[in-house]
């Protein structure tokens, strides 16, 4: 049977341990959905950036026409979608500025792994398939966000120009599937 005593104990370990669970926030932390809304803005813009370092390198390490053909579609569509999110930071009197995406990062990283541990040919094609649709999934789930935050805090332009790049992104992923599923995986599996 446990005592009051052991009772305490446990209710001040939970405390402690829900405080080591805790985040606490930085000094520059977002106290509003505005806040939060710019920020991952920032963070977005620097993905874009960074994806027109990472695409023409996917694309040079790529075989299939196919593949070669929508990844350099993308590139000029990421150009452009740089272009829109600094429209978008003009709307909303900010400077466009880039805040390092910690997400982008790793998933380039793996892009780069993948093209590391394959072989030239439709094997690393396949592999940068899968890498470039992490990497659109995760500008997918972004761009979503950020339409409905700029929905709810009522800027309708805003809204209207970051559907039209999510649309974009989703565009992408399904060139990506069909590519995939058309010609890559196949020839992919063949060598197996």
């Amino acid at each position: 049977m446990k005592t009051q005593s052991d009772q305490k104990d446990n209710s001040s370990k939970t405390k402690e341990e829900t405080k080591k669970g805790t985040v606490q926030p930085s000094s520059d932390a977002a106290a509003g959905l505005m806040g939060l809304f710019e920020d991952s803005l920032k963070d977005i813009y620097w993905a874009e950036k960074a994806l027109t370092k990472a695409i023409p390198k996917m694309a040079k390490n790529a075989t299939s026409s196919e593949l070669i053909s929508a990844l350099n579609n993308h590139l000029l569509e990421t150009e452009e979608q740089i272009v829109r999110l600094q429209t978008i930071f003009d709307k909303i009197d900010q400077k466009a500025v880039a805040k390092k995406c910690d997400a982008m990062e790793g998933l380039i990283k793996e892009g780069e792994s993948i093209m590391q541990e394959t072989e030239p040919g439709v094997v690393r094609d396949a592999g940068i398939i899968a890498a470039s649709q992490k990497i659109e999934h995760y500008e997918i789930a972004t761009y979503g966000t950020l339409r409905q935050f700029a929905e709810t805090l009522g800027l309708e332009e805003v809204a209207t120009l970051l559907e039209q790049t999510l649309d974009e992104e989703k565009g992408a992923d399904k060139k990506l599937t069909e590519v995939a599923v058309n010609a890559v995986n196949l020839e992919a599996a063949e060598r197996d």
